[in-house]
């Protein structure tokens, strides 16, 4: 299809999306070592993450998520650098993806809220919107939940000046379903963003809980599945359709992650313009 323009800023594309190009990753983690070293978890790659902003922009994508276990470093240069790629291309970094930590655990809550709270100072150096935080690995007990909250409420007023918005999504045993995600940001009061995520709930009540949260959100990791025999569109476009009944009008993050197209660029294209096709048919209708 023909892409329209009028569309480009409702996309964007996560670097997971492209874990085969990078290759390598780069496991930051509480406790662990500030420099860790390369690890080829998925094979050498074929790209490093500062020529992607060029990348992007060539393939029509003006948003870009970056998982932080594809930072090969945090040092300053580097993170400036990188900015400047961005920059360059005329790419927006639209969310740093803090992947690791959990905040609900009473034995790793503090000293993992202090080591999330280390990624503000690279997240605000990047140019990020947004940094999004794992709420929480726990089982979603009252308890749990409220000390997820305080930390997060500590996060949020750390990075209350600097531009930069704190944002959570549905995933991990925190936050199994909308009564869990409505908690947490309403005990934040508007101090923290959600970003919606199709691939994260399964089962017959996924559409239902999915719907009771996207109206709340301001981001979508918008996940398709596949199959042996290729994309799964019904339910893509039902993720989608319901979205956009919910209101959202947020950027939708194309996730790819699957082997069925041999090029990951091939898969994210194809996601991106099923959207565009349900999107075109709602502002027609």
């Amino acid at each position: 299809m023909t892409f329209a323009r009028d569309l480009m800023d409702r996309f964007a594309v996560s670097t997971w999306s492209l874990h085969r190009a990078l290759g390598g990753t780069y496991l930051y983690k509480p406790g662990g070592t500030k420099t860790p070293a390369r690890q080829p978890t998925y094979g050498e790659g074929s790209v490093e993450l500062i020529d992607l902003p060029a990348q992007f922009a060539e393939h029509g994508i003006f948003r870009m998520e970056i998982c932080s276990f594809h930072l090969p470093s945090r040092s300053a240069a580097y993170i400036g650098d990188l900015r400047k790629a961005f920059e360059r291309a005329g790419v927006k970094i639209q969310t740093l993806l803090v992947e690791d930590g959990d905040i609900s655990n009473p034995e790793t809550a503090e000293r993992d809220a202090d080591w999330m709270a280390g990624w503000i100072e690279v997240a605000v150096t990047l140019g990020a919107e947004n940094m999004r935080v794992i709420a929480g690995k726990e089982q979603p007990t009252d308890e749990a939940l409220s000390r997820a909250e305080t930390y997060l409420r500590q996060l949020s007023e750390q990075l209350a000046s600097t531009g930069v918005r704190l944002v959570i999504e549905n995933w991990f045993s925190l936050l199994p379903g909308p009564v869990e995600v409505n908690r947490v940001l309403d005990a934040l009061d508007g101090k923290l963003g959600l970003n919606g995520d199709f691939g994260n709930w399964h089962g017959t009540g996924k559409y239902a809980d999915l719907a009771k949260i996207m109206g709340r959100a301001e981001l979508c990791h918008a996940k398709a599945h596949y199959s042996e025999t290729g994309l799964d569109a019904e339910d893509y476009i039902r993720c989608v359709e319901l979205s956009v009944a919910a209101g959202y009008k947020g950027p939708f993050t194309l996730i790819y992650d699957s082997s069925f197209h041999d090029n990951e660029w091939s898969g994210i294209l194809e996601e991106r313009d099923c959207i565009a096709s349900v999107l075109s048919k709602a502002a027609a209708a």
